[in-house]
């Protein structure tokens, strides 16, 4: 196959057919990396134990698109040990640590992802698709919209199955289904309760403010703390933020989660109005246009604003750029724009994924279910595939058992245990007659 040149240049390790990455020789440090988050995912590490005897995957290749972090390395050790043949891409430009890329290119890993591979994004991609993968596992909806619009013949006759990670991936996969122009069955491992009750709301909430703390080193307490949306991911944002000391504001469309948000206890108000007080805004909402010209025009000066939703729109920075005298990089991961005015607002890791541009990404012991609810996700499409099953091409939930079994897993692996109904209480609860 004649593979087209990647557009970036300078210093890759590189062999064709095999990986890409920046640094092969970052590799020990990557490993290292790896086994920590190793020690903290005991839910993946027993899915491995078990499934690298049997191998279930063995004659199946897996492309992935997903945030190359040492927790991502844990899940995908663990397919390969099941017997994937495993392919893999980053799903953000920023996103990627190069020394776990390199540790798991060098395992055999056909890794194609290197930080800051704006320019090769998709190429990167490709990569991972011209294996004519059986199964594709994605974070955000890039590989599979790239299989969907570019690679139909192979999505319609060879593909068996994907899985989808999160909530705009989701939301995306539901409008091409709708649209009738999926072309396999894929699972939404984001709306796992396993994984959006905990991966979402604690993950975010934690791992987005560190990467704040880390772009800026800014003191939160005292803080006007500014969170666009309060759904799963915005209020872990949020009840993170007001536990270190932050007044919390938040900014909704939605009436229901607004009084959450309120009963919570966040002030709430429209953007227009919190733009105006606010010292720190973050936006989670998965929609583009949330801050814009308007907003920048009347906030302080010193604001600081980054984004926690998976693309880079949600920002509209050109309005920032166009209102803007002068730009510096201040800090690693922080840009100063100076307004014609003279007022300085600072954009983090150019409004991409701050938890993950500018940090690690959520904790090894969230990404533990997140990442168990995927492994299990591909198990099933497998199976079926094999047992000859003719799937739904529909976006299917996780099943509701699979969900419990996560979290016993997990709270048995922790050393917690929980009590069991009795048959009677079983009884009782399905007995229509019982009353006062």
């Amino acid at each position: 196959m004649n593979i087209p040149e990647k557009k970036a240049t300078g210093n890759f390790s590189e062999v064709a057919g095999q990986y890409c990455v920046r640094d092969i020789t970052l590799a020990e440090e990557g490993r290292l990396l790896l086994d920590w988050a190793e020690s903290r995912m005991p839910v993946l590490m027993g899915l491995r134990e078990k499934y690298s005897k049997t191998k279930p995957f063995a004659g199946y290749k897996i492309a992935g698109c997903l945030h190359v972090t040492k927790e991502t390395g844990v899940l995908i050790r663990t397919l390969a040990a099941a017997g994937a043949e495993v392919l893999w891409s980053g799903c953000n430009p920023l996103s990627t640590n190069d020394a776990v890329a390199a540790a798991l290119a060098a395992e055999g890993i056909k890794m194609y992802a290197w930080h800051n591979n704006k320019e090769d994004f998709y190429w990167c991609i490709d990569r991972t698709i011209d294996a004519q993968p059986h199964l594709t596992l994605d974070d955000g909806c890039d590989l599979i919209d790239t299989v969907h619009e570019r690679f139909a013949d192979l999505a319609k006759n060879h593909i068996v199955g994907g899985s989808e990670e999160t909530t705009t991936g989701v939301h995306r996969l539901r409008a091409r289904a709708k649209a009738g122009k999926l072309y396999y069955p894929v699972y939404a491992v984001n709306d796992a309760e396993t994984k959006w009750d905990f991966d979402n709301v604690y993950g975010t909430g934690q791992s987005s403010l560190d990467g704040i703390i880390r772009a800026t080193s800014v003191l939160l307490a005292g803080k006007n703390f500014v969170t666009a949306s309060h759904g799963h991911c915005g209020s872990g944002l949020a009840n993170r933020a007001k536990a270190m000391g932050c007044n919390t504001i938040i900014t909704e469309v939605s009436a229901i989660a607004a009084l959450k948000g309120w009963l919570n206890g966040h002030e709430v108000m429209p953007m227009d109005q919190a733009a105006k007080v606010g010292d720190i805004f973050c936006t989670a909402t998965g929609v583009k246009d949330v801050i814009v010209k308007r907003h920048f025009e009347v906030m302080k000066d010193g604001a600081i604003v980054c984004n926690t939703g998976h693309y880079d729109a949600e920002i509209n920075i050109p309005d920032l750029a166009s209102l803007s005298k002068s730009k510096r990089t201040i800090r690693p991961n922080c840009e100063e724009y100076t307004l014609k005015d003279g007022r300085r607002i600072y954009l983090i890791a150019e409004g991409r994924l701050v938890n993950l541009a500018a940090a690690e990404g959520h904790p090894s012991e969230v990404m533990d279910m997140s990442f168990a609810n995927q492994f299990m996700a591909h198990l099933s499409l497998v199976e079926r595939h094999k047992s000859g099953e003719k799937m739904p091409i529909e976006v299917m939930d996780i099943p509701a058992d699979q969900d419990e079994l996560v979290a016993r897993t997990k709270l048995e692996m922790m050393g917690l245990h929980i009590d069991a109904l009795t048959e009677e209480q079983k009884r009782y609860m399905n007995d229509y007659n019982a009353g006062t």
